[in-house]
């Protein structure tokens, strides 16, 4: 991968991880765990479902904002160190992209076969507010393109570095 692109790769990735973080911020500024609850028919049905969201929803938060920090350092250096970009793009793979389709709270889940159709791919194990389908799935478009531009560092990227070591 010539500098350029990977350059212009963490730029984009940075670009969309600022976005993230901010939608994130401000949603969870705006909402209580007892308002999502209350605006749901079965209080006890839903406590622990939307009390599971929020936490994954904060650690993601988390996980978005240092992997973007750790961009801009990479952005900023007067000599653009390669190897330090990719081990962040990859940090960025497996940390914000898995942590957004895999979390752990299990609130939702990927259906890979809607992502070739006009179908939203995520699927919710419970009805949700409007407002935290709308950012589910606005996130999910997201990290769908950081997940189609970053795929290198799902397994490509550790397999190089272990031929290197080699």
């Amino acid at each position: 991968m010539s500098v350029t692109h990977l350059k212009q790769l963490c730029e984009e990735t940075y670009t969309k991880l600022k976005r993230v973080s901010m939608d994130l911020e401000r949603f969870l500024n705006q909402v209580t765990l007892i308002g999502l609850v209350n605006q749901s028919g079965d209080p006890e049905e839903y406590e622990a479902y939307y009390r599971n969201y929020l936490s994954d929803l904060r650690h993601l938060l988390v996980y978005c904002e240092n992997a973007y920090e750790r961009l801009g350092v990479a952005l900023r250096r007067a000599k653009f160190n390669e190897e330090y970009a990719e081990e962040v793009l990859y940090q960025v793979y497996h940390s914000c992209i898995n942590n957004f389709y895999y979390p752990k709270g299990e609130v939702y889940e990927e259906d890979g076969r809607y992502s070739y159709t006009d179908h939203d791919a995520i699927i919710f194990r419970k009805e949700v507010t409007p407002e935290l389908k709308q950012l589910t799935i606005s996130l999910s478009k997201v990290f769908e393109q950081m997940r189609d531009d970053l795929h290198y560092y799902e397994t490509d990227y550790i397999t190089k570095k272990r031929m290197q070591k080699a």
